[in-house]
């Protein structure tokens, strides 16, 4: 059995309406500060991008982390069959 891990980053946003809105990155760089994070989440906010029937989507920034996921395979046929050429019928 082989497990791969992958890690994102979520950062979450109040939208204009105080929901809850978030967006997750694959392959964010790894050790931001609070402040790098923070700063980059403004910056989203401030572009004021986007918006649905007049609400900002990304209104506040609310949280930030890094998330980290093991997927560990019981078995993947798929991946096996990846691998190996498909016998030739004749």
């Amino acid at each position: 059995m082989m497990a791969k891990t992958t890690k994102t980053m979520k950062m979450t946003f109040l939208n204009g309406e105080k929901k809850k809105i978030s967006i997750t990155l694959g392959d964010a760089v790894e050790n931001l500060t609070a402040d790098q994070v923070r700063g980059a989440m403004n910056t989203i906010v401030e572009a004021n991008a986007f918006e649905k029937d007049g609400v900002a989507y990304y209104h506040t920034p609310q949280s930030a982390a890094y998330i980290e996921r093991t997927v560990t395979d019981i078995f993947n046929d798929s991946a096996e069959s990846a691998v190996e050429p498909a016998a030739k019928q004749d």
